[in-house]
């Protein structure tokens, strides 16, 4: 979890700086590929930015199976699976591979919210508050997005922040929880994994 959280903060990073021009009210996973109907690559970008969502999916689904292993409890495994299986998915579909890239990036952020609020569950407190917040956060913000949007047809109030930045403001929070959470593994002993 914390080598996940290590790698996407940094691959992410290192994407925005070679990009030309690139700005953070852009999508995040324009940096692998904008999307149609002119769809821009830029290169070494994409292939940092979509070997990011490639190796941090992969390694989140590894920490799923020790985790199922040490804890057995599927309300945060199973979750935790979805989310891994939704940010490899971003990899594979980069931004211009319509509809599977936008399906992947709801999945990520839908299950990454759920997984984080659902995560409180299995962890002792005051930690537990903070995974109802990180993931609050992110399910707040992403469904204002669809709720401004699709109910109301107005902007979000969000919307000075750019696509971009709102979007950081649903996936952010879930990447800072992913190696806060496996340094709270790292420092928990097997007992107090059971309650």
């Amino acid at each position: 979890m914390i080598l996940a959280g290590g790698i996407a903060f940094m691959g992410i990073i290192t994407g925005e700086v070679l990009y030309p021009g690139y700005s953070t009210r852009q999508d995040i996973s324009d940096l692998g590929s904008t999307q149609p109907p002119n769809p821009i690559i830029q290169q070494p970008s994409a292939t940092i930015f979509n070997g990011t969502m490639l190796m941090t999916g992969a390694l989140l689904l590894i920490a799923t199976y020790f985790i199922h292993r040490a804890w057995g409890r599927r309300i945060l495994t199973v979750p935790l699976a979805v989310f891994g299986i939704g940010v490899f998915g971003v990899g594979v579909f980069p931004g211009n591979i319509t509809p599977w890239h936008g399906l992947f990036a709801l999945l990520t952020f839908f299950s990454g919210g759920i997984t984080v609020v659902l995560s409180s569950r299995v962890v002792a407190r005051p930690f537990a508050y903070l995974c109802v917040l990180f993931g609050g956060v992110s399910l707040l913000v992403l469904v204002s997005v669809f709720f401004y949007g699709l109910v109301l047809r107005e902007p979000s109030p969000l919307a000075a922040l750019g696509s971009g930045g709102i979007e950081r403001w649903v996936a952010y929070p879930l990447l800072l929880w992913v190696p806060t959470f496996g340094g709270y593994l790292l420092g928990s002993d097997r007992s107090s994994r059971n309650h």
